[in-house]
């Protein structure tokens, strides 16, 4: 698990055990998250009102819902200011990815977005499931290939070929890809048949992100019995691991776009590159 040859918060790559599991073959897409909402009537994070106590320098004109929304620039920008290509945007949701003018009514296949922690708990509770933990996520991108770069090999593109949806093109303002996320499986399925392992969406994982990976012998363990590898966070907001990069990695920007990857995110974050899938 992890890796060495990358960024800081991979390391140190080492070796991890876990025990059996199940883990969904493709991320939840619109139409499983829509046959829940309409099961339970959840609301999820980024449709509820907003609590002017929680923002008190906020105008009250700006404490709406809604949520964080890519937005293309006009043409290069600094790439170290990543404003400069989200935007809040008031009713965006589940329903909404990208404003209160889109839909998903012809992606139904493609994964939901706009998915905070509780709403991604919420659902796999229903489904009689659970988020995967980070290491199982990691074991299951790799798909039987140990210690490449890649989910699939040493090669980003082996002989040209594009294995996963992730930025092609200039990143932030011109895309020769999908621009946005794909339907499920729209890519080569990994050594076990998992596909959108890699791209299309950011997956939430169970665990609290840490800076660099603790080690096995400083974790405790769970009431169920599986390792806890959570060091206590200093932020009063906590942020969780996310794993396998989205349509938006460019290695202009970011090559997360490996099993090894991971990203911080906070729980209450809703994003248009952000899902999940489940585990068991």
């Amino acid at each position: 698990m992890g890796s060495d040859r990358f960024y800081a918060e991979e390391r140190p790559a080492h070796e991890r055990q876990i025990a059996g599991f199940a883990i969904e073959a493709h991320p939840v897409t619109n139409a499983a998250y829509r046959e829940f909402v309409e099961a339970t009537g959840y609301v999820t994070v980024a449709e509820q009102e907003i609590d002017p106590a929680d923002f008190p320098d906020a105008e009250p004109a700006e404490l709406v819902p809604g949520a964080l929304v890519f937005t293309p620039t006009s043409g290069p920008v600094d790439l170290a200011d990543w404003r400069g290509w989200w935007r809040w945007q008031p009713g965006a949701s589940w329903r909404h990815p990208l404003g209160p003018d889109s839909g998903i009514d012809d992606r139904l296949d493609h994964p939901v977005v706009q998915i905070a922690y509780a709403d991604a708990v919420a659902y796999a509770e229903w489904a009689h499931r659970r988020l995967p933990t980070e290491a199982e996520w990691e074991y299951a991108a790799r798909g039987g290939v140990d210690g490449a770069d890649y989910a699939w090999g040493a090669e980003l593109h082996p002989e040209g070929q594009v294995m996963a949806n992730t930025w092609i093109g200039e990143f932030p303002y011109r895309s020769l890809g999908w621009s946005g996320t794909s339907p499920v499986g729209s890519y080569p399925a990994n050594g076990w048949g998992l596909v959108d392992m890699i791209g299309n969406v950011w997956e939430r994982t169970s665990d609290v992100y840490t800076p660099r990976h603790v080690p096995p012998e400083l974790s405790t363990v769970t009431p169920d019995g599986r390792r806890d590898l959570l060091a206590p966070t200093t932020s009063p907001q906590v942020s969780r691991v996310t794993k396998g990069g989205s349509h938006l990695c460019s290695p202009q920007y970011c090559r997360r776009y490996r099993p090894a990857a991971r990203s911080p995110q906070s729980d209450d974050s809703a994003t248009s590159h952000l899902g999940f899938r489940c585990a068991r």
